[in-house]
C-alpha cells in the first residue's frame, strides 16, 4: 500500500473553493493525499479553516494576517489570532511574512505585523507559514532575530539556492510547489536540487500554481503526487523514497502523521 501525502498549503478556504471543497478533499484522498493544512491570511478565513478542519480528520488549520491585509492588523486581531490558535486543530501561525511586490500595505507596516505574529508563534509553540515575495533580506534578517525560537516553512520558496541554505541553516523547511514543474522554471529546480531532502515540504498553494500536466486548471490538492514524481527526478531519487521522507518532515514540523491513516 502506498503511504499517503501532505498538501501543507492548499487555500481551501478560499472563493474559489466555497461551492466544492468537500469534494475537493474526497478527491485528494482518493489521489492519495490524505491530509492537508489550510492556511488563514485574515480572522475571516482563519476561522474558516478552522471549521473546515474540524469536519475532516485530515484537515489542520494555520490562523495569521497575510502581509496583504497587514494594514489591518491591531491588537484586537492580535488576540483574536491567540484564542484561534488554541484550538486543537490549528498546527501553525500563518500565512505571515512580507509581500514587497504588492506592497498593499505600507512596507513598515508589514514589517511591524510579521514581528509580532512571530512572537505570538513563540508564545504559543507553533511553528509559522512563512510568505516571502521579493522581500529576501528583511525576511531573513527577521527569522534570524527569532533564531531557536519560532521555526516554520518559507512557503512557495521564490529565492536563490543561497537564500534556502541559509534559511535551512535557521532551522527552516523550504515549501516546493507547482512552480518546479514549469517549462523554464531554472531557479526552482535549483533550489529543489539544492536543498537536502529532511528540509523539503510539499505543497500546491492551492487553487494557484498549478503543476504541469494541469496549467490553466485550478490548482487542487490532488495535484501533490505531480509534484513529487518532479521532485523525485530532480533528487535522483525513488518516489517511495522521497514520500517517506516528506511524510517524516511534516511530522517533525506540524505533529501531522500521514502514516496509517
Amino acid at each position: 500500500m502506498t503511504t499517503p501525502l501532505a498538501d501543507t498549503h492548499a487555500h481551501l478556504n478560499d472563493e474559489q473553493f466555497a461551492v466544492d471543497w468537500q469534494e475537493v478533499v474526497r478527491e485528494a484522498a482518493a489521489a492519495g493525499v490524505s491530509q492537508i493544512v489550510i492556511p488563514g491570511s485574515d480572522l475571516v478565513t482563519s476561522r474558516r479553516a478552522i471549521v473546515q478542519a474540524q469536519q475532516y480528520p485530515g484537515l489542520f488549520a494555520a490562523v495569521g494576517v497575510h502581509p496583504h491585509e497587514a494594514s489591518s492588523y491591531d491588537q484586537e486581531t492580535r488576540l483574536s489570532l491567540s484564542e484561534l490558535a488554541a484550538n486543537e486543530k490549528v498546527v501553525a501561525i500563518g500565512e505571515i511574512g512580507l509581500d514587497y511586490y504588492y506592497n498593499f500595505s505600507p512596507r513598515e507596516t508589514q514589517l511591524a505585523v510579521f514581528r509580532d505574529q512571530m512572537a505570538l508563534a513563540s508564545e504559543k509553540g507553533l511553528p509559522v507559514i512563512i510568505h516571502n515575495r521579493e522581500a529576501h533580506a528583511d525576511t531573513l534578517e527577521i527569522l534570524k532575530e527569532f533564531q531557536g525560537v519560532v521555526r516554520g516553512v518559507l512557503h512557495c520558496f521564490s529565492g536563490s539556492p543561497e537564500l534556502a541554505a541559509e534559511c535551512v541553516k535557521l532551522g527552516y523547511y523550504i515549501g516546493i510547489g507547482g512552480t518546479v514543474t514549469f517549462k523554464n522554471a531554472k531557479k526552482p529546480v535549483e533550489v529543489a536540487r539544492a536543498v537536502p531532502l529532511e528540509s523539503i515540504l510539499l505543497e500546491t498553494d492551492s487553487p494557484y500554481l498549478a503543476p504541469v500536466p494541469y496549467r490553466g486548471r485550478r490548482n487542487e490538492p490532488k495535484f501533490v503526487p505531480a509534484i513529487l514524481t518532479k521532485l523525485a527526478s530532480i533528487k535522483g531519487i525513488s518516489e517511495p523514497e522521497l514520500r517517506e521522507q516528506v511524510n517524516q518532515n511534516v511530522a517533525e514540523l506540524f505533529g501531522i502523521y500521514t502514516y496509517n491513516q
